[in-house]
């Protein structure tokens, strides 16, 4: 969800109708303005969420040296990705075209259809990852911190997504704002745990220099540990789902000749930060812990908040660090839920106009239909308790992998529009990541058969 104040949203549209004019008329570049910073600052609150709570634990679980390279892909990977979708939003012939209306415009109706499908596929999932992990860190917060039996499983499950869902259709507009407001603290108290876990540093990670001791932690090579920490790379790491709106408004503000230069500079600045934020909380965690912790942290199938909380005995951080998570992960459930509501109503309505039935459109019992399908499904699956890492690896990753790396490298070498765009290292290098993050799908299967 979008963290941009509606006051910013506002100011950036005021400029829409004079702006195309002018940046196109231009000589010299648009220098960096005051919608360049409030989307910087947006584009870097949605990107950081509660998938960062389980970056340490795939990072730092097969050693030092998955952490490094992960620190030297991690920008590159982000900001070519995000960079190819937002140049496949700004092909379009509207300015106010979204992604799907783009998708549609070049490569006809049923490409609308397919981008739906992905949605649903990258964004439904993610809600049954939020509701498993909300359950368990509520029900480690009850065990360790309050020192009482938790409910049955169903029971907290149905009582969180019931009672956040409820929330929602209370009053979608407010639910919002609050989690817009609540991005940049998160952000702030992130950054917090990580300086007060500075004085538990310890040399324990150091000694994964060694490979054999790395594969003796995590159980998997280091091609393996590696191939497996991209989809939850790809997943800690997004915010795809922002771009669309980012691209129309600022090439409705600076025009065709600039938005394309102006979008990137953004985009690096908000890579920029959120790796920064992103890596020295993973490396604070991983440094504080040993990757056999880390590894224990995914045998119980908690956050690494919930489990420096349960690990430390440290009264401050045996409290804040549970209840941060508890907060983001609703904060991330209510966004996510949003969207998933949305792409499964919008799947159905699809489904029908393709197969004749051009008079169905949303109605009240599509909303309360797709109500309890999210629902039921969310309280099944926190109940059944898969492992939320798996989840990410084979379910979450390769699908938002498929969004964000594959279809942008695709269109850039079939529409004529991005043929300028063609042949650059940076395309190989996103489609390779894309590729990996998928393979993960079949290296799951294959395993455990």
């Amino acid at each position: 969800m979008s963290v941009i104040p509606p006051e910013a949203a506002d100011s950036r549209r005021a400029p829409t109708t004079t702006a195309l004019g002018s940046a196109d008329s231009a000589d010299k570049a648009p220098g960096w303005g005051k919608t360049d910073t409030i989307w910087t600052l947006s584009l870097f609150g949605t990107a950081i969420g509660a998938g960062v709570m389980f970056l340490p634990i795939n990072a730092g679980i097969g050693g030092i040296i998955p952490l490094i390279i992960m620190t030297i892909i991690a920008f590159p990977m982000t900001f070519w990705a995000h960079r190819a979708m937002t140049r496949l939003v700004l092909s379009g012939s509207d300015p106010k075209s979204h992604l799907t209306d783009v998708m549609e415009e070049h490569f006809g109706a049923n490409a609308g259809v397919v981008m739906s499908v992905l949605y649903f596929v990258a964004v439904y999932p993610l809600v049954l990852v939020y509701a498993v992990t909300l359950t368990n860190t509520l029900e480690s917060f009850l065990i360790h911190q309050l020192h009482v039996d938790p409910w049955p499983r169903w029971v907290l499950a149905t009582l969180l997504v019931g009672g956040l869902i409820f929330v929602v259709k209370m009053g979608q507009e407010i639910v919002v704002k609050v989690m817009s407001a609540l991005a940049f603290p998160f952000i702030a108290v992130l950054i917090f745990l990580t300086l007060y876990l500075i004085p538990r540093w310890n040399t324990t990670l150091f000694s994964t220099f060694d490979l054999d001791v790395a594969r003796e932690a995590s159980g998997n090579g280091l091609a393996t540990t590696l191939m497996l920490l991209v989809p939850v790379m790809v997943f800690s790491f997004n915010h795809s789902p922002i771009i669309s709106s980012f691209a129309s408004e600022k090439r409705q503000e600076y025009g065709d000749k600039w938005a394309d230069k102006k979008t990137g500079q953004v985009l690096a600045a908000a890579e920029g930060l959120m790796v920064i934020v992103v890596m020295f909380f993973v490396f604070s965690c991983a440094l504080s812990l040993s990757p056999e912790n880390l590894a224990e942290a995914k045998e119980q199938n908690i956050t690494i908040l919930s489990y420096l909380a349960n690990h430390f005995d440290a009264p401050f951080l045996q409290w804040v660090a549970p209840i941060v998570a508890l907060v983001a992960i609703c904060k991330s459930f209510l966004g996510h839920y949003l969207g998933a509501a949305d792409s499964v109503e919008g799947l159905v309505v699809t489904g029908n106009h393709v197969a004749g039935n051009t008079k169905f459109t949303h109605s009240r019992a599509l909303e309360t239909g797709s109500l309890i399908f999210i629902l039921v499904t969310c309280i099944l699956v926190a109940w059944a308790d898969p492992s939320i890492l798996g989840m990410i690896e084979t379910l979450c990753g390769p699908a938002i992998a498929v969004l964000l790396f594959l279809i942008p490298m695709w269109a850039i070498h079939k529409v004529d529009a991005l043929k300028r765009f063609r042949g650059k290292p940076s395309n190989w290098f996103t489609t390779f990541i894309g590729l990996v993050a998928v393979a993960t799908i079949f290296f799951s299967i294959f395993h455990s058969l």
